[in-house]
């Protein structure tokens, strides 16, 4: 009777034998080893790594791209490296997956950045035919070591390396890591912080993780001024958006008949958020009807009907990771109902308040007083407020408030590589900070009635408007990025008009 083998949920079946894998290895035509020119985002990156460098003088930074995350089973999600390793390396789209940049103290001051990554595998690795998670028979060629150094114009070494470097002088040298990059390697820092005695006791555990934690907040507090750069991929995201917003509204119809529409406009607009640049930079609120009255509809299961408005608050990121974020609200028929027209006119009124307020010196928090206080104004006018509530009533911080029942968010939230971005900053430099050249926000003050709402009109029930651009702060005023959108209530119904023709 044979010995049992082990079981194995294995079912790949790999070739060992040494006469294949000398057969796969041969027969393949030279690489082009032609390197690439330097990147343009290469003539920016420098200035933002001597920054970084400046305000942790001597210690070893850490800042990884992260590894790939499991959708189900043996498929992974669609790569997207971590916001702070994208930043300081230039890095976007889908690159590169377990990457670490580390930036090394230099003995004469200032630091030397090395990118470690996973480069391209030779033809006779077992990687190159077998790893279906890195190998390039699976997912394409990676790029050499060489190539990247061209690239990016800094050394680069096998990520095999890292903990090595990291080790070296452990104890001397102070490490710090943005830890919720890659769990794998805040561990391989956290074993070195260990065995070098810098974390024996609770006082040292707590010196360290607040040490980390400075430095993921300052890489996300630095990016709150966009350089000219950034800003031009900004305007270059607002662009795609606007032309996938065009495309929505083309396929109004389409989307009306087939059911189920609002994933149709999801699609359409993903299909262009793709095309144009890296995808969506954040899930698509793709909201009809009531469903507008939920902030974060996701969901988008519902169906499209004349009659009912359209929120669409959805953004696309192009391969530098920078994306936009615009919301319209559309009337499904092409013409706006004398009450969704009084509640969107409302709204824009309030949003152009709060872009006027999008100025230098004013602070971060101007603009949504700016905006509320003409919200407030409306519900006011409408009889909405509580008996004896007027507008500074209700616009008091401790004692009112009561206009939030039909506008609960903030006007504004700054913009860039994270949709939320710089969510790390200290509340000093971003609710309480001034607004400065080269800051990028949204303005997007919203009404919702709620279906069910008894407190709201009748005629007002189930209408949910809000209206959103992409705001970048000049040295006498503001540019509005996404401003080739049409947001008046008569712009909006002319842009439908112009692209519907009489399909609508």
């Amino acid at each position: 009777m044979s010995e049992k083998q082990p079981m194995s949920s294995d079912h790949r079946n790999r070739p060992k034998n040494k006469e294949f894998r000398e057969f796969i290895a041969r027969g393949w035509a030279p690489r082009d080893e032609r390197l690439p020119d330097l990147a343009e985002v290469a003539e920016w990156t420098p200035a933002r790594r001597e920054a970084l460098s400046e305000a942790f003088p001597g210690e070893r930074l850490v800042l990884p791209a992260g590894g790939l995350k499991v959708r189900s089973n043996d498929t992974d999600y669609v790569f997207r490296p971590h916001t702070a390793f994208s930043y300081f390396t230039g890095l976007g789209a889908d690159r590169e997956p377990d990457a670490v940049l580390v930036l090394e103290p230099r003995p004469e001051g200032g630091h030397e950045p090395i990118l470690y990554f996973r480069p391209l595998a030779p033809r006779d690795s077992e990687e190159f035919f077998a790893d279906s998670r890195y190998g390039e028979f699976w997912v394409g060629s990676r790029p050499t070591l060489e190539s990247m150094a061209a690239e990016l114009g800094i050394e680069t070494r096998h990520v095999e390396q890292l903990a090595d470097a990291l080790a070296k002088d452990a104890g001397a040298v102070s490490l710090r890591v943005v830890r919720d990059a890659d769990a794998e390697v805040a561990a391989t820092v956290d074993q070195v912080r260990s065995e070098a005695g810098l974390v024996a006791t609770e006082e040292q555990q707590t010196a360290v993780a607040e040490a980390d934690a400075e430095l993921a907040r300052h890489c996300s507090t630095m990016r709150l001024v966009k350089d000219e750069w950034e800003a031009d991929q900004m305007r270059l995201a607002c662009e795609g958006t606007a032309r996938a917003f065009d495309a929505v509204i083309a396929d109004l119809p389409e989307a009306k008949r087939r059911g189920r529409g609002e994933r149709w406009v999801e699609g359409i607009f993903g299909l262009h958020a793709r095309h144009h640049g890296n995808g969506v930079g954040y899930d698509s609120i793709c909201a009809a009807g009531n469903h507008a009255n939920t902030l974060h509809w996701i969901r988008n299961t519902g169906d499209l009907r004349d009659g009912d408005l359209l929120l669409l608050d959805a953004g696309v990121e192009v391969d530098s990771l920078f994306t936009a974020d615009v919301t319209r609200t559309l009337p499904i028929s092409g013409r706006f109902s004398d009450a969704q027209r009084r509640i969107y006119d409302a709204v824009h009124e309030a949003q152009q308040a709060g872009i006027a307020a999008c100025r230098p010196g004013n602070r971060f928090k101007d603009v949504h007083a700016a905006a509320i206080r003409v919200i407030a104004q409306h519900l006011f006018d409408w009889g909405l407020l509580p008996e004896g509530v007027d507008v500074d009533t209700t616009l008091d911080a401790d004692t009112g408030q009561y206009h939030r029942r039909w506008m609960v968010h903030g006007t504004s939230h700054h913009l860039g590589m994270d949709v939320h971005d710089c969510a790390m900053a200290l509340r000093e430099d971003y609710m309480d900070a001034e607004l400065r050249p080269g800051m990028v926000l949204t303005v997007e003050p919203g009404l919702y009635f709620k279906a069910d709402d008894e407190l709201a009109p009748a005629e007002f029930r189930g209408i949910g408007v809000r209206i959103e651009d992409d705001i970048l702060i000049t040295d006498d005023g503001c540019e509005n990025l996404s401003a080739m959108v049409p947001s008046t209530a008569d712009d909006v119904e002319a842009w439908m008009a112009r692209i519907l023709g009489d399909a609508g």
